[in-house]
């Protein structure tokens, strides 16, 4: 398989994700020490990461090009 075209399967993917998951929360955990030194506690912080749907039209669109070029320009090099 070419690589334009396992590209194009990627993007499609991704594409259909973006348009169905609007967006991602994953949490870091930082240790911070007390004013003296002696006590520690552990604070989770959350971080969202947002997908714009219109990121998704450009990724699918993007990807059914490519999976498209590739199917044609494979036809045409088989003759």
């Amino acid at each position: 398989m070419r690589f334009s075209f396992i590209g194009g399967l990627v993007l499609i993917a991704l594409g259909i994700l973006a348009l169905f998951i609007r967006s991602v929360t994953y949490f870091t955990t930082d240790q911070f020490t007390g004013p003296l030194g002696f006590l520690t506690w552990n604070v989770s912080e959350p971080h969202t990461i947002f997908f714009g749907p219109v990121a998704g039209m450009i990724a699918l669109a993007v990807g059914i090009a490519l999976v498209v070029m590739s199917r044609s320009s494979h036809r045409v090099s088989g003759l």
